[in-house]
């Protein structure tokens, strides 16, 4: 959901603030994101390390034995991803303002498809392994496997089965035809499957539950992922619900299927958001204490409330109008996301929105100064929010503003937006720091035509949205 580089922190250029300060401060979140991804991968390898250190690779003998251990490393891996799999998206605050939520998604997303193949390759290689040493087919070492008396066995059948139903449900293909609701289940499930997974490895595996040094090193991982994930996604947005005591304060219809919630409470200024930053909403009415939907601030936050602006393009936000009412209460994690304007590091801006992502764009517009232009792709007229609003706020700060309407499936709406039309519009856009927000689809095609009229990846921040 947020910027696909890092947030920086300090003013926006012209604020006083040196370049060589924010060169430094650049410097210091890439040396910390090195030192972050160090840290994982050498306690991941520090934990294959102690078992092998306590001899797990003593009963290499045969190659049944080499398969075998294959699989147990692979085992052990895929089992150690899917811990780190937890804590990238466990909302711990200091990792999210490091490399921001679209990242965090982005490294999520990777590193479950490793986690994934390892398992699989960890059941795979196991197995064969096993049917080598007995002497017997494939088809038939599984059967004995689930039948006779190999401890722990059933119930790492059913944490693998549970793994890779979550992990398929993750593909585009799979995730554009599940509702909501059924793939957030389908997802809560992937603790279930970590906590069978530390059955089968520790207090019944057959290598570390005779290995009291490893053993105890891995139990400690899993109850510290356990900690993390208590803490950043339960304690911490209670508390939060508790301090700020946030309702739903207005309900307005901005357009066809759009609709922007007001919600106020107590201290909100404490809360530390910003413009172009998100939260992930939970509305505590009928039908939705379990879902959280991650909706972007459409206004600049100035401590008394918060608006979020919302299109109807799934099942909740195409009743969000009916169900959620003035007075619901609402539980709200973050502020998330660097997509703000500390990542501003040049005098002159372009922000680039397309449909419903013009929320944080316009948020944006309220808190920027100097030379910035609005590019506003819509594909119909009705589509256009928040017109008033925008022509507004850049009378006021002296932006320039520009409606973008057309189908796209038409030859004039097709270039709009196109290499050639952004450097008509922008003859120095290569000068220029750019925001771009939308739909994936749409940031993607105009990304690369950002590039192609010469802007620096240092200077575009992208953030995508998706239902």
């Amino acid at each position: 959901m947020t910027d696909a580089g890092f947030a920086l922190a300090g003013p926006a250029p012209g604020s006083g603030t040196p370049l060589g300060r924010l060169a430094a401060s650049r410097a210091y979140r890439r040396a910390t994101a090195w030192l972050l991804w160090l840290f994982i991968l050498g306690n991941g390898a520090g934990s294959i390390a102690l078992w092998v250190d306590a001899g797990g690779l003593d009963a290499t003998r045969s190659a049944g034995d080499i398969v075998t251990t294959i699989g147990r490393v692979t085992g052990m891996a895929g089992a150690y991803l899917a811990l780190v799999q937890v804590v990238l998206l466990a909302r711990l605050p200091w990792i999210e303002r490091l490399a921001g939520f679209d990242r965090l998604t982005v490294w999520h997303r990777w590193n479950g498809k490793s986690a994934l193949y390892l398992v699989v390759a960890h059941v795979i290689f196991t197995t064969v392994g096993y049917s080598l040493n007995d002497q017997i087919s494939v088809w038939a070492e599984v059967q004995a496997l689930l039948t006779t008396n190999y401890p722990g066995m059933w119930t790492a059948t059913i944490g693998t089965a549970l793994f890779v139903v979550v992990a398929c449900s993750s593909y585009a293909i799979a995730r554009r035809r599940l509702r909501y609701e059924v793939w957030y289940c389908i997802h809560f499930t992937a603790y279930a499957s970590i906590a069978l997974a530390w059955f089968h490895q520790i207090p019944t595996g057959s290598d570390l539950a005779t290995l009291t040094v490893a053993s105890d090193y891995w139990t400690s991982l899993y109850i510290a992922t356990l900690a993390l994930l208590v803490v950043f996604r339960v304690l911490v947005p209670l508390a939060r619900t508790l301090a700020h005591g946030l309702r739903v304060s207005e309900v307005v219809q901005e357009g066809p299927g759009v609709v922007s919630l007001t919600i106020t409470g107590r201290y909100l200024g404490a809360l530390h958001a910003q413009a172009g930053q998100f939260f992930l909403w939970r509305f505590l009415t009928r039908g939705h204490w379990l879902e959280s939907h991650p909706f972007s601030l459409s206004a600049a936050p100035d401590g008394r409330s918060l608006r979020i602006t919302v299109k109807g393009m799934g099942n909740f936000t195409r009743k969000i109008a009916q169900d959620v009412r003035p007075g619901t209460r609402v539980v709200a994690e973050g502020p998330f996301g660097a997509f703000t304007t500390a990542l501003r590091r040049r005098d002159r801006v372009v922000l680039i929105a397309g449909g419903i992502g013009i929320t944080p764009v316009r948020a944006l517009l309220e808190e920027m100064g100097g030379d910035v232009v609005v590019l506003y792709r819509a594909m119909r007229d009705e589509d256009v929010v928040f017109r008033d609003e925008l022509d507004r706020i850049a009378a006021a700060r002296g932006a320039r503003i520009e409606y973008l309407v057309g189908d796209h499936a038409t030859p004039e709406g097709a270039r709009l937006l196109s290499t050639e039309h952004l450097c008509e519009l922008l003859p120095d856009i290569a000068e220029r720091e750019v925001y771009l927000c939308g739909p994936p689809a749409m940031t993607d095609a105009i990304e690369q035509n950002v590039r192609a009229a010469g802007v620096p990846r240092r200077a575009l921040h992208v953030e995508r949205f998706a239902i």
